[in-house]
């Protein structure tokens, strides 16, 4: 089982590095460019469980390492 998870910051709060592109963006010409956000994804492969036991795993990963969930949320999606 594979767990496909991205990582995005919460509304409101501020993404420098989206507002860095967003502007890049509009310098190279693309004017109809709105608000950039920038997140993060995370492939993690995992033998032997179900999905529901893999979504589980992947969530508990999730709030223990590859997110901060004060600021970050995250969505998990498995594939076969």
């Amino acid at each position: 089982m594979k767990a496909k998870i991205h990582v995005t910051l919460k509304n409101g709060v501020l993404d420098p590095q989206g507002k860095a592109i967003e502007s890049a963006l509009s310098h190279l010409g693309f004017a109809d460019v709105g608000q950039v956000r920038v997140g993060k994804y995370i492939e993690v492969e995992m033998k032997g469980q179900s999905p529901e036991s893999t979504r589980a795993r992947a969530e508990e990963m999730c709030e223990k390492l590859l997110a901060n969930t004060v600021i970050e949320k995250f969505a998990v999606e498995i594939a076969e």
